[in-house]
């Protein structure tokens, strides 16, 4: 009897495990993971944190740890990579697109001129109308990373990467369109507390949890559409600095910048309505994924209609809403 008892109790166990799988959202899901960069400390010397911690490395650790607690939960995970190695941008969306992967997530930490600057960033590919998908998924991961990161207490950016490089966006996004993907930066690497941080492998963990959290949201509501590039609305390029540029010592004034040009805007003179034009526009071209950058060319959209420029204004006001994701509480 005891033995037949040990049995029914293991049949039940096991019936247990595959129903709790089978509703789990991330059960059978195909999901590449793509850990940023790679084999470049010899070439991108402006990836590396205050005492010499690198960006690959962390974005290795974190990928390493979402793929075992991803397949934990029954997903099929695709890597881009698994060691200290450089892989071609085009291969890495080529690995999604040939293997069916349902989403693209590449993993990145973030860096800026401003050493105090520490705040989540999601990036995804074209027009928010057009990438509905993309947006969705962005949504969840912003908010999630948050959450696991900084309690909530933050400020976060969900923004195109047009936003970043203007005239093409982010080659994996740009060649795995048609994927739900982002790239997520989950905090800077160039911030030295985050940095220490960041060589945590329990704190590491605790952001590769935040994206098993961010992907099970995805999966759990239906999955928005995402439309031919270009066949809703155009946005016209708007030179940003990019990626070295942006540890200039200029980069560091973005948010005085935007904050003197809101106190220029409020005086309302023409002279001062150009100088917070430009003050606005400086401060969105050096931290073009600040959480501040979107209001910026809201703002510019303001001042140019103010000072009669209507053409120029609505085309800043298109740049406003489709490149730069509100999210609440952000």
């Amino acid at each position: 009897m005891r033995l037949l008892f040990l049995i029914a109790s293991c049949l039940v166990g096991a019936a247990v495990a595959v129903a709790t799988q089978a509703d789990d959202p991330l059960s059978g899901r195909t999901i590449c993971i793509d850990p940023g960069h790679g084999g470049t400390a010899d070439t991108d010397t402006y990836r590396v944190g205050p005492t010499g911690e690198r960006e690959e490395w962390i974005d290795l650790r974190v990928a390493l740890i979402l793929r075992d607690l991803l397949v934990e939960r029954g997903a099929k995970v695709l890597m881009t990579r698994t060691g200290d190695v450089a892989v071609a941008l085009q291969d890495r969306a080529t690995l999604a697109v040939e293997n069916g992967a349902e989403v693209f997530v590449s993993i990145h930490h973030n860096a800026t001129a401003d050493p105090e600057a520490n705040f989540p960033v999601v990036y995804f590919h074209g027009n928010a109308s057009e990438n509905q998908a993309g947006v969705a998924l962005g949504r969840a991961l912003a908010a999630s990373l948050a959450d696991a990161l900084f309690d909530g207490q933050t400020e976060v950016s969900l923004v195109s990467d047009h936003a970043i490089f203007p005239t093409a966006g982010a080659a994996v996004l740009r060649h795995s369109y048609g994927i739900p993907g982002v790239i997520g930066e989950a905090s800077f690497f160039t911030n030295p507390d985050e940095e220490e941080r960041l060589r945590s492998a329990q704190y590491n963990r605790r952001e590769a949890e935040a994206y098993v959290a961010a992907l099970a949201d995805f999966f759990s509501h239906p999955i928005p559409p995402i439309l031919d590039k270009g066949s809703l609305i155009t946005v016209e390029p708007f030179p940003v600095f990019e990626e070295d540029e942006r540890t200039r010592a200029i980069a560091v004034q973005w948010k005085k910048n935007w904050m003197a040009g809101v106190e220029a805007q409020g005086v309302g003179t023409p002279e001062a309505l150009n100088q917070a034009l430009e003050l606005f526009t400086l401060s969105a071209r050096s931290f073009p994924d600040s959480w501040v950058a979107g209001d910026c060319h809201a703002r510019r959209a303001q001042i140019l209609e103010a000072l009669g420029n209507s053409d120029e204004a609505e085309r800043e006001r298109i740049r406003a809403n489709e490149h730069y994701v509100a999210i609440a509480g952000g």
